[in-house]
């Protein structure tokens, strides 16, 4: 942790919900004038596109049938680690970019799927801001945990998550349910292994529960909405957390546990709003102090 140089990382696996908790610290950073270095947790795979097909065509071959994106050994933990590090000692460190699609591939005049040459994060930036699916991992060879000022954790209730992956890669990558429901089972070892002990070491967890049947998520025809859901917020330390504050400023809001609160699905931009601006502000209230 580090005062002269914050960090903030948001921690989740694909289609949990990250993006939303993103889209609201950029609006919080933009009201604020904070100038944050961004880091995308996918440009710390080990592979690009191609190269990632063709190490799982040759892991299935070999009779594993465990090959994810999830676990250590197609990510770069150790780099993750150094540049959290290093940007908290010193306010710089080593990023590049994973270009998912031709949009965001045109700049750079390279193939979608691949990386962007390794660079330094931008001089004289406020805080570095990670959102991805490590933000939080602990192996017995790295702990990038230790190192965030404030870790968040978004995690859907684990049938809703497989609608959200089953929707997307059905409607907007054009994959069969059972290809998709091979990769969630293929998956499942590094889910459990690498994904939910992150959530252990969060300081907030946003929870999405939805308040309709995802008893059979593989024959969900939507996603449940914001609107059919509910949020479970858990603060790891809740000292200094206004509850009454927040109950009041969210309708329909209540306390489940001592360090719980639970809001309607569409107030969770909302309370992430109150809850983390405060924050924010104390971050760089510090970092003035300091010098």
């Amino acid at each position: 942790m580090s005062i002269r140089h914050p960090i903030i990382a948001i921690t989740g696996s694909s289609g949990a919900g990250t993006t939303s908790v993103t889209r609201t610290f950029e609006n919080i950073f933009r009201r604020e004038n904070i100038t944050a270095a961004v880091i995308e947790g996918d440009s710390f795979h080990r592979h690009d596109r191609k190269a990632m097909k063709i190490k799982a065509a040759e892991a299935e071959a070999a009779g594993n049938k465990n090959f994810s994106h999830f676990g250590p050994e197609n990510n770069l933990f150790p780099e993750l680690e150094a540049l959290f590090r290093d940007y908290g000692l010193t306010g710089v460190g080593k990023r590049r970019k994973y270009l998912h699609d031709p949009e965001e591939a045109a700049p750079y005049q390279q193939e979608p799927g691949t990386f962007t040459p390794w660079e330094d994060v931008p001089a004289n930036t406020d805080l570095l801001f990670y959102e991805g699916l490590h933000g939080a991992v602990v192996t017995p060879e790295v702990n990038i945990a230790q190192h965030p000022d404030l870790l968040i954790g978004v995690v859907p209730v684990i049938n809703l998550e497989w609608i959200q992956k089953l929707y997307r890669d059905k409607k907007q990558r054009g994959y069969s349910t059972e290809a998709v429901t091979d990769t969630i089972l293929r998956r499942m070892p590094d889910y459990v292994n690498y994904i939910c002990p992150q959530f252990m070491h969060t300081h907030v967890n946003f929870q999405r529960v939805p308040m309709v049947d995802t008893s059979n998520p593989f024959i969900a025809r939507d996603i449940p909405s914001a609107d059919e859901s509910m949020v479970v917020i858990r603060f790891a330390n809740p000292k200094g957390i206004d509850f009454p504050y927040l109950r009041s400023m969210i309708d329909d809001s209540f306390m489940s546990r001592a360090n719980t609160i639970v809001v309607p699905g569409g107030k969770m931009e909302l309370a992430m709003q109150l809850i983390f601006t405060p924050f924010v502000w104390r971050m760089m209230e510090r970092q003035k102090k300091a010098g």
